[in-house]
């Protein structure tokens, strides 16, 4: 399969479409794969770093902003749209890929649209229940659009088009084993751990508020295990900020601060609970896990998604949501302790996420795209 996928931006937009490439050459070792994104975005880094080559778009998103330096913005994003659409076709024409996959982010609408107009088979990942400004636009013509929440659907029109499939997980995490994970970390069959995170680069706002749980903990002396990764931004000064706030963690062992947390997969494997964001990548590893969570989703996302990925889980009993406006250091240690406290709740809420997970999302995935190419051969 000759495949070209495109997405960037965040994370979330990026590592499904790495996800199906690893499976894509698993099964397929000599097909090819390309990838399109911006310069600048996080897509610039990965996609390299797995060994994929990475065609570079020119293009902003718009902004929200109604000012005349807004709507300057959106003058040049919509000049840059324009451009990107033509760039992408002469990218298109010397690929000359059997299908195009979307996986979100603004960087993928000129690579989709162009594919379009080419009449290059196209499939669009929608990996966020509320689906995105990309999704909603290119739907109507892509061959395939792929959902990860049933809610997904009636947003979309309930279009024939449309399948259920999951999000993909990196398989590592769908490789992690429970036990052989607590047994690394040394942890006995009482002891419980909490793990957190809010992303590679950290969040400012919400590290202010771990550092004044992570105090509290110490000063209470709580019994859970935690650990707590600050991202880059946060690594230097948030030791300081946890010790302003009255505990030095070098005397509290059971608490850990570290920048990234490299061995994820085994850390929430072993976790008895999660607080993070309410991004679709990480959703998609928690439910593969069957693992409890607290979300503090960002409000700085667009159309607000990460509230509605967590809403979806939350309905299903599988996590708490705590909205970041109003939200204090004791607020998540309270939700924190009820929780870990509670083991029925903590049972339940395993049974739920696991409930949620798509089993081989990857492979079905990897069939939808076999399926519209080979429709296109005929």
């Amino acid at each position: 399969m000759n495949l070209y996928i495109t997405g960037g931006g965040t994370g979330g937009h990026v590592t499904p479409g790495l996800a199906i490439a690893r499976y894509v050459k698993e099964h397929e070792p000599n097909s090819s794969i390309r990838f399109a994104g911006t310069k600048k975005g996080i897509e610039s880094r990965l996609v390299p770093r797995e060994g994929y080559p990475l065609d570079e778009i020119e293009i902003i998103g718009l902004s929200r902003k109604v000012s005349p330096q807004g709507l300057a913005h959106n003058a040049k994003a919509a000049y840059l749209t324009v451009t990107a659409v033509h760039r992408a076709k002469k990218l298109l024409r010397a690929a000359k890929p059997d299908c195009v996959l979307g996986c979100g982010g603004y960087v993928s609408f000129p690579i989709v649209k162009a594919a379009q107009q080419l009449g290059v088979p196209t499939v669009l990942l929608e990996v966020n229940a509320l689906p995105g400004k990309v999704t909603q636009q290119l739907a109507a013509k892509a061959d395939r659009v792929l959902i990860c929440f049933e809610q997904t659907r009636a947003l979309l029109g309930n279009r024939e088009n449309i399948r259920l499939t999951g999000a993909p997980v990196r398989p590592e995490i769908l490789e992690a084993d429970r036990k052989k994970a607590r047994a690394r970390y040394g942890l006995a069959e009482s002891d419980k751990l909490v793990v957190s995170f809010w992303g590679s680069m950290g969040a400012l706002y919400m590290n202010r508020h771990m550092a004044g749980m992570l105090a509290l903990e110490a000063r209470e002396g709580t019994a859970f295990r935690h650990i707590h990764a600050t991202g880059a931004a946060a690594a230097k000064w948030m030791p300081d900020e946890v010790k302003k706030r009255g505990a030095d963690l070098k005397d509290f062992p059971r608490i850990e601060l570290t920048e990234y947390i490299y061995d994820m997969a085994d850390r929430m494997a072993a976790a008895d609970l999660i607080i993070c964001r309410a991004g679709a990548a990480t959703i998609g590893e928690l439910c593969a896990l069957g693992r409890p969570s607290i979300m503090v989703p960002s409000p700085y996302v667009a159309e607000n998604h990460q509230e509605k990925n967590a809403r979806a889980l939350e309905e299903a009993g599988a996590c708490r949501v705590v909205l970041e406006p109003g939200c204090t250091p004791e607020q998540l240690l309270a939700a924190a302790k009820e929780l870990i406290n509670d083991d029925a709740r903590l049972a339940s809420m395993r049974r739920a996420a696991a409930s949620l997970s798509a089993k081989d999302a990857d492979g079905e995935i990897y069939a939808q795209l076999k399926e519209v190419v080979a429709a296109h051969r005929t």
